[in-house]
């Protein structure tokens, strides 16, 4: 077979060219590009770096003023509440001092009015023991046929209503 006996020949040719080659390829690609991506790479790896450390601070810059923040509205709140609990005591210092005024003219009016009251309670009993000692003079009187006087029949109706 002629094509075996031409292997040895074309042999060494083929691989002179694939040595060529393969040599060209390294150094284009090895030496050339290679370096331009690794730079590539190694510049986006430092961006990204960059950009996380920049988030980074951000969000601690952020903590740090939510954190003072915090403590602003806590130290309003704080001081809110005490206004209101200020107003509350003031409120209900006030609201006493009238409730005492109003309570004081309330018990004067109801002792005027009890004294009031025990007056006329007085009266209506010394009028109700006049009229039944002129009462029990005259059913005496009617009944009995005999004239009782005025201060006899008085203390008998004194008698009988502290008994009643």
């Amino acid at each position: 077979m002629p094509q075996i006996a031409q292997l040895p020949e074309i042999w060494s040719s083929q691989l002179f060219w694939l040595l060529i080659i393969f040599g060209l390829v390294y150094f284009v690609v090895g030496k050339g590009m290679v370096p331009k991506v690794l730079d590539t790479v190694g510049q986006r790896d430092t961006q990204i770096a960059a950009d996380l450390a920049a988030a980074q601070a951000a969000r601690d810059a952020a903590d740090e003023q939510e954190a003072a923040w915090r403590a602003r509205e806590n130290a309003n709140r704080a001081a809110a509440q005490a206004l209101v609990a200020e107003a509350k005591a003031k409120a209900t210092a006030a609201t006493e001092a009238r409730l005492a005024t109003a309570q004081s003219a309330i018990d004067a009016r109801l002792a005027e009015a009890e004294a009031r009251i025990e007056a006329a309670r007085a009266e209506a009993a010394a009028e109700i023991e006049g009229v039944a000692a002129e009462a029990a003079q005259d059913i005496v009187a009617r009944l009995a046929g005999v004239k009782v006087t005025k201060t006899a029949a008085s203390a008998a109706v004194k008698k009988a209503m502290a008994h009643g």
